[in-house]
């Protein structure tokens, strides 16, 4: 029984009201998973470092340090660069969305939310992040995946990818030449459950582009007006 608890994913809930983070620690928990709780920036970073989540739920107005900053630090760090981060906000604005995403959250959940599209979320994103069933690799022009080690290089360089990232190229990668619309690449690399805004993926969509190519190499990624993204070597970005 033991063993079988240790097996359950564990989330970390950073979340500085009471209620909601004993209302949160009683679903995940009801819905099988483990929780640890943070209820501040600096007890999110010491657990961060004394125990290994599977994702963070992560609220953005918490005292000491805002939840951007907590997430910028999760990405600066090497075991936090593929840990899947689910930011909670009552800041609804597209623009405080945008600035979510860029600082290197997966998905974004306005307050009041649905908590059975919560649970939702957490099991596509878990999902997706969860090691790679497909072993082998996918090589397109000089990129190289590896499936099994989960690991993207470039000619001899080391590409380091978010988890959404990660989907999102090999998708691509599994597609060269294909143009995809963003409502296309969202069930694809998303999933046909989860209702993800359009403009997520032009998002995810730079932050690729930018860990893919350095200042002398060519973009791979096209973007194609009124249509969407491709991966293609012969064509430049229009």
């Amino acid at each position: 029984m033991e063993r079988e608890n240790i097996t359950k994913p564990l989330i970390l809930v950073v979340e500085d009201e009471p209620a909601l983070l004993t209302m949160l620690r009683y679903n995940l928990e009801k819905d099988g998973y483990r929780v640890c709780e943070a209820v501040d920036g600096e007890e999110a970073l010491t657990v961060l470092a004394e125990q290994s989540p599977d994702l963070v739920l992560l609220d953005w107005m918490l005292p000491v340090m805002s939840g951007l900053e907590i997430c910028r630090q999760i990405r600066r760090k090497p075991r936090g660069r593929d840990l899947p981060v689910i930011m909670l906000t009552a800041r609804g604005e597209e623009g405080d969305k945008v600035r979510g995403l860029n600082m290197g959250a997966d998905d974004y959940l306005t307050k009041p939310f649905s908590l059975p599209e919560l649970l939702a979320r957490i099991k596509a994103l878990l999902r997706r992040t969860a090691p790679a069933q497909n072993k082998g690799t996918l090589d397109y022009a000089d990129i190289v995946m590896d499936l099994s080690a989960h690991r993207v290089t470039r000619k001899d360089r080391a590409v380091h990818l978010g988890p959404t990232e990660f989907r999102l190229l090999q998708f691509l990668m599994q597609h060269p030449g294909c143009v995809f619309s963003r409502e296309e690449l969202l069930n694809a690399v998303w999933g046909p459950d989860i209702y993800v805004e359009p403009r997520t993926v032009d998002v995810h969509i730079r932050r690729l582009r930018k860990s893919l190519n350095s200042e002398q190499e060519v973009d791979l990624i096209r973007t194609v007006r009124a249509a969407g993204y491709a991966l293609d070597l012969n064509e430049q970005p229009e």
